[in-house]
């Protein structure tokens, strides 16, 4: 049976009505690729603010799309009339499984376009009849600290209900912002290369040591695509022919405050870009562990 999943984004929506637009349609094509690579047939479809993915494989799914720049969330959602009682009554066949006796629970809800209730009264609504069902399973109203968030997003005639929300790395789209080189030969390089994705970079990796690992266990989960080559005759001359090749906008080194100086200088002409350059080590490692997380 086929799967829907609700996508959100957040950075996208500041830009300018052109910008966002394009920035729109590059998530799009993005999101569609990985689907090809993956061989997952999938359909796409998208309202002012959000994406509906549908796929017949949900959990293979899911870890796509939480892998893709500029998605901030995703959600498994069940799709519904914007009609109190039919939100009601699906709302509970979801949410019964879930809640255990003991359990605390609250019910989230988002509302878009013109309906005969507000965000706070479907709510409430929900709320009371959650309670009236389950009397015997001792639950109990929390929206600080619940162990089940039941959430609602009514966007004009559809609902979108679901239990969950799985984090994705946000930031741009990949290709947005130009395109770079970077070296990764440990955690520091490879959470800069990262960081430079995240803001829509296309990022062409060489890769040493370590950072090899790193780059096709990780970074390729985010960019399945990615250029990798190897430090030869040195890295420093790899990363220049790269950056030829690729008509590179810049350079992703891993520095510190300390080496940026005589880095500057050995290079150049050539932009540097070292987004890790103020992280202490401890800082780069727990970064670091956060994208692998995001990645497994």
């Amino acid at each position: 049976m086929a799967a829907t999943f609700l996508v959100r984004y957040g950075e996208l929506a500041l830009k300018s009505p052109p910008v966002r637009r394009e920035f729109e349609r590059t998530l799009e094509r993005n999101i569609l690729e990985r689907f090809r690579l993956a061989q997952l047939p999938c359909r796409i479809r998208s309202d002012h603010g959000h994406l509906y993915v549908v796929c017949e494989e949900a959990a293979n799914a899911l870890q796509l799309l939480r892998t893709v720049f500029g998605v901030t969330s995703v959600s498994r959602v069940e799709e519904v009339p914007s009609e109190v009682g039919v939100i009601e009554a699906e709302l509970l066949k979801l949410a019964g499984p879930a809640l255990v006796p003991g359990s605390r629970f609250a019910v989230r809800t988002r509302r878009v376009g013109s309906h005969p209730f507000s965000s706070q009264e479907l709510a409430r609504s929900l709320g009371a009849a959650v309670l009236r069902t389950f009397p015997d399973r001792d639950l109990t109203v929390d929206l600080t600290h619940p162990t089940v968030e039941l959430q609602v997003e009514v966007r004009g005639p559809r609902t979108y209900l679901s239990l969950d929300r799985s984090s994705g790395p946000g930031g741009l789209p990949l290709g947005v912002a130009g395109s770079l080189v970077a070296l990764v030969a440990d955690e520091r390089g490879a959470l800069g290369a990262y960081l430079m994705m995240k803001r829509g970079c296309s990022t062409s990796l060489v890769v040493e040591g370590a950072g090899t690992r790193l780059a096709e266990e990780v970074l390729r989960r985010f960019s399945p695509t990615v250029r990798l080559e190897s430090p030869v005759p040195t890295a420093e001359e790899a990363l220049g022919r790269l950056a030829d090749a690729v008509r590179a906008d810049g350079v992703v080194l891993p520095l510190t405050v300390e080496e940026y100086p005589e880095a500057r200088a050995r290079w150049g002409d050539r932009v540097l870009f070292s987004p890790t350059v103020g992280f202490s080590d401890a800082e780069v490692g727990l970064r670091w562990d956060e994208v692998r997380r995001l990645a497994s």
